[in-house]
């Protein structure tokens, strides 16, 4: 259904309207039915969920393959995958009922030409170096990046959603960084209020 509330996500990407809103009852059924979200998040599905983490993708290069860390209910990953058709996605989610759930999501919203999910430890994951790593809710950001950084190409990007924190993850994660270009973007201007904060790490 077509709501004010939503509008403006669906506005900037209408032609992934169809799956964002099958991917909303998603969240709000089995994602709540199965604890992958709480049943208060109903009401925030849109706002909070799917059009603050789809905006993410205004930093990602065309034609990127992207490793979403710890994706839980598919969060970043797969708002970012419906609304950029270019992008090649990896959901990397060690806890079966987790993965089980996004499988049949992506197989529900025929994506799964381009969107695998693979049930593991990002720290432990034997794979190829990807263009961006996306984590939402993870970990700290010194934490994170000692399992994002062995997954990013020389010159690609760690994308780490924060909040108001994310200045002081960043200095807190100073060794970590080591002298790599980093900044916090703000995403979804006009989209969603308050802007998606994310920190951006140049690999």
């Amino acid at each position: 259904m077509f709501h004010v509330k939503h509008a403006g996500i669906l506005a900037r990407y209408s032609d992934a309207q169809a799956n964002l809103e099958k991917y909303a009852n998603w969240l709000a059924s089995a994602g709540i039915e199965r604890g992958l979200l709480g049943p208060r998040e109903q009401e925030r599905i849109w706002d909070r969920h799917i059009a603050n983490c789809a905006v993410i993708e205004e930093l990602i290069p065309e034609n990127s393959v992207v490793y979403d860390i710890g994706s839980g209910a598919g969060l970043p990953g797969l708002p970012i995958a419906l609304v950029r058709p270019d992008l090649n996605l990896v959901l990397i989610e060690p806890l079966l009922r987790r993965a089980n759930f996004l499988n049949e999501v992506v197989i529900d919203l025929g994506l799964t030409k381009r969107v695998q999910v693979i049930r593991d430890r990002a720290e432990s994951a034997k794979l190829p170096t990807a263009n961006v790593v996306t984590a939402r809710a993870v970990a700290p950001l010194g934490k994170l990046l000692t399992w994002a950084l062995p997954l990013v190409s020389r010159g690609g990007l760690v994308l780490a959603m924060k909040g108001a924190s994310a200045q002081e993850e960043m200095e807190a994660a100073e060794s970590e960084i080591a002298g790599r270009q980093t900044t916090i973007e703000l995403c979804g201007h006009g989209v969603v209020e308050p802007a998606t904060l994310v920190v951006k790490v140049v690999c």
